[in-house]
């Protein structure tokens, strides 16, 4: 996480480089070695003007399995210290309302799905820390046009996948339902503008660790919506709607592949041109290296399959990332129900009700 010092007074604006004030937020310990200038904090710090940058952070917020029983109904799985699985009592209360909203599976005996609510409020809590800049996150990602019947929940162990037991030895992972987080964060962002709780005080608990129940009351039956936002049926109105220029209403947030992501960064791959290494071996030579590089970060089968979401707080997308792709027509992230070229973004407007 980077911060933008505020200039004061009415002189000559310092570098940004004096003004950037680099965060890690780990729960491990500080490293040794760590360049002092780097804040190290267990919570992000609130208020900050600049860059919140989410690397394969959602995919370590726990989340709830439910799988769909042979009368259809989704039932939460529980696990022994050995793996082994059995199925509990029916979803309910908020899990429920997010499964139907969100990944539906009632009525398909054997299907499972990840409960992404947790991740939800965990990213509406970072996303408040912004007073304006942009919030990223990456990680491997679906959408509701894709998310897999099974689910994704799996283990790594020294790199290599491995069947997920609970037992400390290996890490335990799934996918992100990242059009959810993004949704939840633009909620967020519209209650703030709207001066309604609780996204008018940005919350310095660590985000991660979300309770049981919601994190906010539901509204009152007839309570307007926030600007930006449209109540869905169903209780669960997190749906930016089709009007970002509503008065107050924080721009939408889109998605992007990394792929789509690094190449308006102006990261392509590229190869070297020949004559270089002519002119300057040892330079081709780094070059060379250099677009192997990139190329593995967008290979499209590869990482460059991760998901971008891009969140704005108080600034547009354009502002800071004006090679983005068009948000006109919408596109996809990859494996998403084709729409427009691969890798464009997908903007969050009316066109995100349940299908």
């Amino acid at each position: 996480m980077t911060g933008v010092g505020d200039a004061g007074g009415t002189g000559p604006v310092p570098p940004l480089r004096e003004r950037l004030r680099p965060y890690a937020v780990e729960r491990a310990a500080r490293p040794d070695g760590l360049d002092p200038r780097i804040t190290w904090t267990g919570t992000p710090p609130t208020g900050v003007r600049g860059l919140l940058f989410a690397n394969e952070w959602l995919d370590n917020v726990p989340v709830e399995v439910a799988e769909t029983d042979p009368d259809g109904v989704p039932r939460q799985v529980l696990v022994a210290a050995d793996g082994a699985e059995r199925l509990g009592t029916p979803v309910a209360g908020p899990d429920a309302r997010w499964l139907e909203r969100w990944w539906p599976v009632a009525g398909e005996p054997g299907a499972r799905a990840e409960i992404g609510r947790p991740r939800d409020l965990a990213w509406a809590a970072a996303v408040r820390c912004l007073r304006a800049g942009l919030a990223v996150a990456v990680d491997y990602a679906h959408t509701r046009d894709t998310r897999p019947p099974f689910g994704t929940l799996t283990g790594y162990r020294e790199g290599r996948e491995v069947r997920p037991v609970p037992d400390g030895g290996c890490d335990i992972t799934a996918h992100v339902a990242l059009d959810a987080c993004a949704a939840a964060g633009h909620r967020a962002l519209c209650e703030a503008a709207a001066g309604t709780a609780p996204g008018a005080t940005p919350s310095p608990a660590p985000p991660d660790v979300p309770g049981p129940s919601d994190a906010r009351p539901s509204p009152a039956p007839g309570t307007p919506a926030a600007p930006g936002t449209r109540d869905v049926p169903g209780g669960t109105p997190e749906i930016p709607d089709g009007t970002p220029n509503a008065p107050g209403a924080p721009e939408p947030p889109r998605l992007l592949s990394q792929r789509a992501a690094l190449h308006a960064l102006g990261l392509t791959g590229r190869r070297p041109p020949l004559a270089l290494a002519s002119t300057d071996p040892a330079g081709y030579v780094r070059a060379l290296a250099a677009a192997g590089e990139v190329a593995e970060l967008t290979d499209p089968a590869g990482l460059g399959a991760f998901g971008w979401l891009l969140q704005p707080v108080g600034l547009r997308v354009r502002d800071v990332l004006p090679d983005a792709p068009s948000a006109d027509p919408p596109g996809v992230l990859p494996g998403d129900r084709p729409a427009a070229g691969p890798g464009g973004p997908r903007v969050f407007r009316d066109d995100a009700a349940p299908r």
